[in-house]
Parts: structure tokens; C-alpha cells; sequence
């Protein structure tokens, strides 16, 4: 039974995750202006790693020497995890637009439905491949319109184009976020409430791990932290403060008291949010193929979730 406190925090601690975590997209393709995604992902994670250093190790010291294997291990795949989602979806805003990278790496919430049988326990119904399907064709035609015109008629380039167009990477790599956030946050449900490790902790863990992966990726690029200007680390500090301390570990606070699948089903708001900062912002207008696309991808998102949840 949860504490009434903690019962009439959730609403508000989710809104708050999805409006820090929205304007991610809209930080990024700033300072993407002046900096490889790849160092803005380390950047962003680093900072807040070491935002999180002097509480995890005044507050929480005893606890993070005391933790075992099986809290340690866990938690440092779910850094590697979201090291991955990071590296994958932020170089995805650099082929793609803002709409479609959003929607594709929302899709998380299939993929911890589809990993729910063997990770959580949770049985896949028929409505949920219904949900996958309906979702699947969603991408379909979000893929289709980044690589096709409709000037006289539908007309799109050969099979061999089409895989190789930037549009089409970007979309893939949205994906590949999407799988690992999933990982991430099937980890993170079961370390905070199996093993009870406290919230401070635990990001902080992840955070740093998460911050050291993508800092050997981005060395192994090529690419250097230095030498860019200073509105480009005054965006990827927003980053670092916005949607990743307030909103990532607002989730990951969530993620003690409801299910995983629930936490991705609100996920599902972020895209809309997103689309609307990139439209004022960026005026980036999403096309009709695009939005439809978009919308079949949150309906069966959402019927895959609900079955999910209902199973």
C-alpha cells in the first residue's frame, strides 16, 4: 500500500519528468549547432554525474560502500544501457527531424512489453502484437515520408536509396534508443524495489558509468570536449539540469512505487511536447506522413502498455 504522501506526489513528479525531459530535443539540436552529438551526450552526463558527486558521497557514503555484487552489476548495465540510448538517439537529431526521432524512441514501451515475459513476468496478449503491429506500420510511413515526395503522386527512390538515406539512419538510431532505454528501465524497476537501493545511489551510479562509456565512445571517435563556445556548454548544461536531473531521475524515483510499463506509457506525452517546442522553437512543421505515422505509433504504444499492465 503506498504512503498517501508518496500517492499524491506521483501525478505531479511525472508531469514534472515529462516537461524537463521535452525539452531535451529542442537543447540538443542547439547546440548540435556547434558540437558532435557524441560530446554532448558525454558532456551532459558527465555534469550531472558530478552535479550528483558531493550528496552521494556526503549523504550516501555508507550505503554506496556497502552495496554487493548484485546491486553493483545491475546498475552498471543500466549506465551501459543508457549510454547506449544517449549515443544512438542524440546522433539521431542529426538525420532526422525532432518529430520522428521522438516517436520512434518513444516506442520503449513496446519493447518492455515484448521483454515483459521473461524480464518481468508479464504475459504478451494477443491485443499486444496487435498493438505492435499497428505500431510497426506507424514506422513504416514515418519512413516513408522522410524519403519520399508527394508533389505529383507518391514518389520514393529504390530499396537501396531508401536504406542508405540519412533520414532513414537517423530513424534507426532513434530506435536503437528506444531498445536500450527499455533495458534501462526494466533494470532500474527491479534494482529499486527488489533490492531497495535508494534513489541518490543509484543514479548516481548509473549517471557516472553511463558518463564513462560515452566518454571512451567519444575519444574513440575522435572527437574532444574542448574548444567549443560558450553557448554550447551553456546548452548542454541545461541538459544536464533539466532533462536529465529533474527529469530522468524523477522517473527513476517513479519507478520504486509503479511498473516499469506504466513509467513508459507516460513517456508517451514527451513527443507531443517535444513537437510543439521544435514547431515554436525551431519551426520545424512535422509533414502529414509524419503525423500519422506518429499517431498509429501512440496507439498501438498504448495498446501494447495497457495490455502489458492488464496482464
Amino acid at each position: 500500500m503506498l504512503d498517501p504522501r508518496v500517492r499524491t506526489a506521483l501525478p505531479f513528479a511525472l508531469l514534472t519528468a515529462i516537461l524537463a525531459i521535452s525539452t531535451s530535443s529542442v537543447f540538443i539540436r542547439f547546440a548540435q549547432e556547434d558540437a558532435p552529438s557524441l560530446v554532448i551526450a558525454a558532456l551532459r552526463l558527465t555534469c550531472a554525474a558530478l552535479f550528483l558527486a558531493p550528496l552521494a558521497w556526503t549523504r550516501h557514503r555508507d550505503e554506496l560502500q556497502n552495496l554487493t555484487r548484485r546491486e553493483l552489476i545491475p546498475a552498471c548495465i543500466a549506465g551501459i544501457f543508457l549510454a547506449v540510448h544517449f549515443a544512438a538517439w542524440t546522433s539521431s537529431l542529426e538525420f532526422t527531424s525532432v518529430a520522428s526521432s521522438v516517436l520512434f524512441v518513444s516506442t520503449g514501451p513496446i519493447w518492455v512489453a515484448l521483454f515483459s515475459p521473461v524480464l518481468l513476468n508479464e504475459r504478451l496478449r494477443r491485443a499486444s502484437i496487435f498493438g505492435l503491429i499497428i505500431a510497426t506500420l506507424g514506422g513504416a510511413i514515418i519512413g516513408v515520408s522522410d524519403t519520399c515526395t508527394w508533389a505529383s503522386g507518391l514518389q520514393c527512390p529504390e530499396l537501396n536509396q531508401i536504406l542508405q538515406g540519412s533520414a532513414m539512419w537517423g530513424n534507426f538510431l532513434a530506435l536503437v534508443g528506444a531498445w536500450a532505454v527499455s533495458g534501462y528501465l526494466i533494470i532500474g524497476r527491479k534494482l529499486r524495489t527488489t533490492h531497495s537501493v535508494s534513489l541518490i545511489p543509484y543514479i548516481f551510479l548509473v549517471y557516472g558509468l553511463c558518463a564513462l562509456v560515452l566518454i571512451i565512445i567519444m575519444l574513440a571517435a575522435g572527437h574532444s570536449p574542448f574548444g567549443y563556445p560558450a553557448r554550447t556548454y551553456g546548452w548542454i548544461l541545461l541538459l544536464a539540469v533539466f532533462p536529465q536531473l529533474i527529469g530522468h531521475s524523477t522517473y527513476n524515483w517513479v519507478l520504486r512505487y509503479i511498473p516499469a510499463t506504466l513509467v513508459a506509457i507516460v513517456t508517451l506525452v514527451e513527443p507531443i511536447g517535444s513537437a510543439a517546442l521544435a514547431y515554436f522553437v525551431l519551426r520545424e512543421i512535422p509533414t502529414n506522413g509524419v503525423l500519422l505515422g506518429g499517431l498509429l505509433i501512440l496507439v498501438g504504444v498504448y495498446i501494447v502498455s495497457r495490455q502489458s499492465r492488464a496482464g
